[in-house]
């Protein structure tokens, strides 16, 4: 299939990309960008004038619920949710049931998500076995089966040795270790950010300290093993702080934050709406402005969905007694492009173009080279690069209804927000994977 974008302003940071431009794809691949190439005849044409092209979105923290929870949510569902919000490669935690530490487990996602055929599935495989924190897993057997790190997702290794003989053998054959800093006994139990709020509300806290503390300990071991570890989903200016000192002592770190962070606080909560239930807890409005700043000026990475779909029955519960998660695929690149216009229109020296290309970036191109997913052509779309592409109307305002979400988790602390950024087509290794409406 041969496919021509027309009349559409692509913007592919990564390649310094932003423009009016025709974009053609041959074979899955992007062929050419601005003139057709020798011989090009196109089979099909989208015309995008009035849409912006962009790489397709890359997603750090996606669960799909698969295996094990598959009355909260499906692989049908949460891939056809992704095609919905653009993103054409997501990477998922191991935190399924049974638990992602043995290689077939890896192999029968991967192979479930292939037949479907919408976005690319790169999982992470478990540190240790189980999630339990006391063996590291086969590391080598489960990269083969098509693990691209290894995380505890939600679960902190108490034992700190333990921890450190994982990154030594990370360190040996350069794997990354995706770790979401939490002290295994501060905050525990927490529900809420320890503050005003949650004591007036009478919620348990998480403080910031269990953050710091763990922040501490992780940039040790990385002092004493050299190896490369990503932060998931910081939540704090104190540990944005940490994080910005470590990078520029030269160590090996990234990091990212949830979408959801980048805009809401703790006061968010109300009057105990479970829909506000996240993990980490939305912190105070400072450490809400930290975020916004660090993923302008670099310390934050990537900003990804931390799409948790949660059912009904575990979600319209009493705040401290609901699970925590929510929604977030097909609210991604909305609330980028928020945080865009917050940007430009809070600095009026800023280009408005400039900002939304940095948005951009913060979900594909930065996002693909902290994952490494850079080096399979994700997040990009030079001439030869995977033709994954997301076609979106930054003008189109849309309603967070759970009745507008494909994912089959419908909870969001932004049901009834109007957003604007409407994903109008996704393009997955040059086939047409969705489309809203046909142009």
């Amino acid at each position: 299939m041969k496919l021509v974008i027309k009349n559409g302003r692509v913007i592919d940071p990564a390649n310094g990309v932003n423009g009016v431009q025709d974009l053609y794809i041959e074979d899955g691949k992007v062929a050419a960008l601005g003139a057709a190439p020798a011989g090009f005849t196109a089979g099909q044409t989208i015309d995008a004038t009035g849409l912006v092209v962009a790489p397709g979105l890359v997603d750090l923290a996606v669960r799909l619920r698969e295996p094990g929870y598959e009355y909260k949510a499906t692989l049908e569902s949460e891939m056809q949710a992704a095609m919905q919000g653009g993103v054409t490669s997501l990477v998922c935690p191991p935190d399924t049931d049974p638990v992602l530490d043995e290689p077939g487990l890896v192999e029968m996602l991967k192979h479930r998500a292939r037949r479907l055929n919408q976005a690319h599935v790169h999982p992470l495989g478990a540190l240790t076995m189980g999630l339990k924190g006391e063996s590291i897993t086969e590391m080598a057997e489960l990269t083969g089966s098509g693990c691209i790190g290894f995380s505890q997702a939600e679960v902190p290794v108490q034992d700190t040795t333990v921890l450190l003989r994982a990154l030594q053998y990370a360190k040996t054959f350069g794997y990354t270790v995706w770790l979401r800093p939490q002290d295994a006994h501060i905050g525990r139990g927490g529900v809420a950010h320890s503050g005003p709020l949650a004591s007036r509300l009478g919620l348990s806290g998480v403080p910031v300290m269990a953050e710091t503390i763990a922040l501490h300990t992780i940039f040790e071991l990385m002092r004493a093993t050299g190896a490369r570890v990503h932060l998931c989903r910081i939540s704090s200016a104190a540990g944005l702080e940490l994080v910005r000192a470590a990078k520029a002592e030269g160590l090996p770190v990234s990091c990212d934050v949830g979408a959801h962070h980048v805009h809401l606080t703790d006061a968010d909560i109300g009057f105990f709406d479970s829909n506000a239930r996240v993990t980490p807890p939305f912190r105070a409005q400072r450490d809400r402005d930290a975020i916004r700043a660090a993923v302008l000026d670099g310390t934050v990475d990537a900003i990804c969905s931390d799409h948790t779909p949660v059912d009904d029955d575990e979600k319209l519960l009493p705040f401290g007694e609901a699970s925590p998660g929510a929604t977030g695929l097909e609210l991604l690149l909305s609330l980028a492009l928020k945080w865009a216009d917050d940007y430009a229109a809070a600095q009026p020296g800023v280009k408005e173009g400039d900002a939304l290309a940095l948005a951009i970036s913060r979900i594909s191109a930065d996002a693909a080279r902290v994952s490494g997913l850079d080096r399979l052509g994700a997040g990009q779309l030079g001439v030869g690069s995977a033709a994954d592409v997301c076609l979106f109307d930054p003008a189109a305002r849309w309603t967070v209804e759970g009745s507008a979400l494909a994912s089959q988790g419908k909870h969001t602390p932004f049901l009834g927000y109007e957003l604007a950024g409407q994903v109008q087509a996704t393009i997955v290794a040059g086939r047409v994977a969705y489309q809203r409406n046909a142009r």
